[in-house]
Parts: structure tokens; sequence; C-alpha cells
């Protein structure tokens, strides 16, 4: 058994702060959890950012930025994944579907991936999926994916693909087989989503088994099935994600109290089932970053 990778999703931008106050929403918060989740194990943390003062979701490059350089100037070595997915939300009109409802966000791939291309993390996240996700259309089509791939790439930047069914992992196959994604590929497996593949074994077993076989693969399931589809990840052979974007709770009806509660018990995961944590150093040398 090869040592396991730890991802932390710090924060997402679902309206979790009004359920966990743990929730991280400004940069310092943001950074803070960061730091903490490295200290209790994780490796790598996954970061989207939200706006200081309502904790809605954002796209602002300053909140990336901040978050980054706090992190960088820490004495941290975790490394950094920021996210690309917003900017694909699209919630058609109901009875004109070209009137685009509120809440839609799409935006053009170069925003998407601006704050890749000016902080250049040491990895970020690409979406392999068009699909239905709750009451809106999470879009990302094979074009707009071969652009922010491209582009990805051209700055030097690890892509993970995070798939959420088989039918994007057979685009993700296209992708790199076209060389707009570099192999060995790194893939997180994102199950229990609305719409998406379900987060039970049988699933995660059917989706390893459609990767390319050089590639490195981590997976996550939400909610309550958050550690259970962690330790299936490391039976399996894979890494794994926790963190308060996935799931707020530590335990039944028992809120988590930070990210780093989430890690430390998926680290006592591993070691339980004769696994090691992997360290950044050793993350990095596992994914070639």
């Amino acid at each position: 058994m090869s040592k396991t990778v730890i991802t932390c999703a710090v924060t997402g931008s679902a309206p979790t702060p009004a359920k966990n106050s743990g929730v991280p929403v400004t940069p310092q918060q943001i950074a803070e959890s960061s730091i903490e989740a490295w200290r209790a194990g994780a490796s790598i943390v996954h970061i989207h950012v939200r706006d200081p003062e309502t904790g809605a979701p954002s796209m602002k490059f300053d909140y990336y930025k901040e978050v980054t350089e706090r992190i960088r100037d820490s004495e941290s070595d975790v490394l950094i994944n920021l996210t690309t997915g917003p900017g694909a939300r699209l919630i058609p009109g109901i009875d004109d579907p070209l009137s685009f409802q509120e809440g839609t966000t799409v935006k053009p791939v170069a925003e998407r991936v601006a704050h890749i291309e000016k902080l250049k993390p040491d990895i970020c996240s690409l979406d392999i999926a068009t699909m239905n996700f709750n009451q809106h259309v999470f879009l990302n089509t094979p074009d707009h994916l071969r652009l922010m791939a491209n582009r990805i790439k051209a700055v030097g930047v690890k892509p993970e693909l995070e798939v959420f069914d088989t039918g994007q992992i057979v685009l993700a196959q296209k992708l790199i087989d076209e060389g707009y994604i570099k192999s060995p590929a790194y893939f997180q497996l994102c199950l229990g989503i609305s719409y998406g593949a379900r987060a039970t074994p049988e699933a995660m077993m059917h989706m390893r088994d459609m990767l390319p076989e050089d590639c490195l693969w981590s997976a996550f399931g939400i909610s309550r099935q958050q550690f259970p589809m962690a330790a299936q990840a490391v039976l399996l052979g894979g890494n794994l994600r926790v963190g308060m974007e996935d799931n707020i709770y530590l335990g039944a009806g028992e809120l988590a109290p930070s990210n780093a509660a989430l890690v430390e018990r998926a680290a006592r995961i591993v070691l339980d089932v004769g696994g090691e944590v992997a360290s950044p150093i050793e993350a990095r040398e596992i994914l070639g970053v």
C-alpha cells in the first residue's frame, strides 16, 4: 500500500456558513483553516473563495491572491489547489430558455483561469462535466475544456480532473489522447453529487476501473458518505479528500468544529487500515508536481 495523499476542500461555494460557523469565509479564515488542515495531515488544500461580507461564492482575484499569499508566507509547505469551477452555472429560463435566470454565472474561459495564470498554484481543478447540478446546469463543454486545459498547461500547473460520472472519464481520456492534458493524469472521483454517480463502493470501483492505467486518483463522498468513501478510496489504492466543502459534520448530528478535525479523522482511517499518510514533500513526488 503506497502512502495516501489527503486533500482538504476547505470551503466550497454552498451556503454552509449559515449552517456551521466553522466554515471559513474571509481570505484570512480560509488561509488559516488551510494551514490548520496541513498541520492535521493534509498535503493538499483545495480552495474556493467567498465574499467576506456575505459569504457568497466569489471569483474575485484579490481574494484568491490573499489566500494564496498567506499560505505561501506561512510555515506550511502544503500544496495549493485552486478551483476553476466557478463561472459555469447556467439557469435557462422556463418559458424562454435563452433568457437566463438570476443566478447564472457563466463566464468566458479566460476569466475562469485568470487566477491560475497569475498565481500559478501547484494544482488546479478542471471539472470534466456538463451536468444537471441541483436546479442549474454545470456547463463545461469539450471546447471550453480544451481551451482551459491549454492555458493551464501553458503555465505549468497540474490539473486535477474532477469527474462526477463515467462518461466524463471517457471525455477526460479523449482530452489526454489529444494532448491537452499530460499523462499520467490526476483524477478526482466526486461521488454523491446530485444527479452524478452515487457514493457507493460499487460506483467507486466501477469508475476506478475505467481510469487510464497510468493515472493517479483520489475520491470523495459528500455529507454522511465522506468518511465511508474515504476508507473505500484507501482500500482501493487511491487517495482521498475531505473537508467542509463536502461535509460539515464530524458525526451524526455533530457539527465539525474545523477542517482540521475532518482531516484528523481521515488520517486515523488511513492508519487504521494499515496505510500511511503522505507528507506534502511525498505528495509532490507521488503526483509529479
